[in-house]
């Protein structure tokens, strides 16, 4: 693969260090330099330009509400999505056993290199080459959200304490799976209200989906 190339397809950008770019796409599987500290740097870029974002394109909303916008275009899931949509999958470098266990398509995995491959941006071109690129990639996650998105966490015990309910109890089922590509099991449960299961690709994704199910069924 010709990864400049691909650098300059995704980012409209020409590498000076391309090395930069390598050690973003590989996993600590691949035997090299692995993506976790460019990930721990570009997940403060994307935090930094996301929340600059919210606070310019919406200058009368409560801190409370861009909150709730911010955490859902910084999640791991919306970061695994534009990955996807970059062709991450095809080109992260990974061990053997890891590709046969399918972290390519690890929420988890394509989500951390996205971040990675922003703090390397960082490194390359600079902070606003790096928001430039977010604001980009980001564009249509933002513009599909007509209001603050509720958390289904949040949503779920607002629904509990309006039909005066307990609040929700999550329990961890199991987890299982490679410890690179891991699934956990969640339940939620309501006294009186119902209960739902749910997996994910964390113990956070898996609550998530357990309330959004157990949402589902409440508001029928």
């Amino acid at each position: 693969m010709d990864l400049a190339a691909w650098v300059r397809a995704s980012f409209d950008h020409e590498p000076r260090d391309l090395k930069l770019f390598e050690r973003a796409l590989s996993h600590s599987s691949a035997g090299k330099e692995s993506y976790e500290r460019l990930e721990f740097l570009g997940d403060r870029v994307l935090g930094l330009c996301v929340a600059r974002w919210l606070f310019e394109r919406f200058p009368q909303e409560p801190e409370g509400k861009m909150s709730r916008r911010y955490n859902v275009l910084v999640a791991r899931e919306t970061c695994a999505e534009v990955g996807r949509e970059l062709g991450v999958p095809k080109v992260i470098r990974l061990g053997k056993q890891a590709r046969e266990d399918g972290a390519a398509l690890s929420d988890n995995v394509v989500g951390d290199v996205v971040e990675a491959l922003l703090g390397a941006l960082l490194l390359d071109a600079g902070l606003d080459k790096a928001e430039a690129v977010i604001r980009a990639r980001w564009a249509g996650y933002l513009d599909s959200q007509k209001k603050a998105p509720q958390h289904p966490k949040s949503q779920l015990q607002e629904v509990a304490a309006a039909r005066n309910l307990k609040a929700p109890v999550y329990e961890v089922l199991g987890q299982f799976g490679a410890h690179h590509h891991p699934t956990f099991r969640v339940k939620v449960a309501i006294r009186g209200g119902g209960e739902a299961e749910a997996e994910g690709a964390s113990k956070q994704e898996a609550e998530t989906a357990a309330a959004a199910a157990l949402l589902e069924q409440l508001c029928r």
